[in-house]
């Protein structure tokens, strides 16, 4: 017995071989469920949208009502990406019941989808899901957070053992849970999200470009009742960073610094935003210490605290776009069971 219709939304930026591999493990689980792939190309501009055609047509998915993609001609970000999704609902004119946003470089395990589906259909006050996710290697990624504050981030930036035990209560990345418990946000690298969240709180907060979008999200809506769970039965593989390059960042970009001063500011005013990069600020020179005194290894992407520094002095807020609607010229659809020439022409 169906319990609810799904709209699985993976955004394509730049990787569109490794997007159709998602979306071909997603469309084998989803054959079973009540619901849609749509795979949205966020502005790639090299010739994803292309690549994603002809893969998709090699696969046979013309045939299928099950799967379409999306274009997008202006990159916004992850949560503007993920706006469009919602905007653009069923290919029937209909909105889902749950919203499940998946990484173009995270693969599901065949049930990965329906234990998160199943999980909020039991729990009524439960608005978002989250999955146990692992690297290719089968190393446990962390996905069960606390929400950022003063303390936790003074105690992410000095990595000292005695301030993790003495602020064990805001350390942010929580150790791995074994059971489904509650947490204050999750990765947004598979995550499920009840439609009704998203008509109370509205979608993402298009100002985070990237970084701090999903922790917004789960925030908004805790303030409105609703609670978000970890879901460890429910379970991805992800190979990580593969469109933003996070792992070998030889510089933090400057849009990390503004998703995580906007949402500082956002959720707790200016003034504690100030005093949260203090707290950065001065885990971070101590930790800079012990690596002079004990030779710690650099923990940092190159000049971190001087860029961190940098911009608490000179903010340059980046300005919310528009949320780009499904109608807007700026988007183009192909709905896979019919001819791809005829749909774009």
């Amino acid at each position: 017995m169906s319990t609810g219709s799904i709209l699985t939304i993976i955004l394509n930026y730049r990787t569109p071989e490794m997007t159709l591999k998602a979306a071909e493990a997603a469309l084998a689980e989803m054959e079973d469920l009540c619901g849609e792939v749509l795979v949205i190309d966020n502005g790639s501009g090299d010739g994803s949208w292309e690549k994603l055609q002809a893969g998709a047509e090699q696969r046979g998915w013309q045939s299928s009502r099950k799967i379409r993609l999306q274009q997008s001609l202006v990159n916004g970000g992850f949560g503007a990406g993920m706006n469009i999704g919602f905007a653009a609902g069923l290919s029937d004119g209909s909105a889902p019941d749950y919203y499940y946003l998946l990484n173009s470089d995270a693969f599901v395990q065949g049930q990965t989808i329906r234990s998160l589906r199943d999980f909020l259909a039991d729990h009524p006050g439960a608005g978002l899901a989250g999955s146990f996710v692992q690297g290719t290697d089968a190393t446990p990624h962390r996905t069960a957070f606390r929400f950022p504050s003063i303390a936790g981030e003074f105690e992410m930036a000095a990595r000292t053992g005695a301030f993790t035990r003495l602020l064990a209560p805001w350390v942010v990345a929580m150790e791995m849970p074994e059971a489904e418990t509650q947490v204050d946000w999750t990765a947004g690298a598979s995550l499920m999200i009840r439609r009704p969240v998203i008509e109370e709180v509205g979608g993402f907060d298009e100002t985070f470009f990237l970084y701090f979008e999903e922790t917004d999200l789960c925030r908004r809506a805790a303030k409105a009742g609703w609670r978000t769970h970890y879901v460890p039965q429910s379970q991805v593989t992800h190979l990580g960073s593969a469109s933003t390059g996070m792992k070998d960042w030889d510089r933090t970009p400057t849009y990390w610094f503004q998703s995580r001063s906007h949402y500082f500011a956002k959720s707790h005013g200016r003034a504690y935003a100030a005093l949260a990069t203090l707290a950065r600020i001065a885990g971070t020179g101590l930790y800079g210490l012990r690596r002079l005194i004990q030779g710690k290894p650099q923990a940092d992407p190159n000049h971190f605290l001087r860029d961190l520094v940098a911009h608490a002095l000179m903010p340059s807020a980046r300005p919310s776009p528009p949320t780009v609607p499904s109608t807007d010229p700026s988007i183009r659809e192909t709905r896979l069971h019919s001819p791809v020439s005829e749909d774009l022409k």
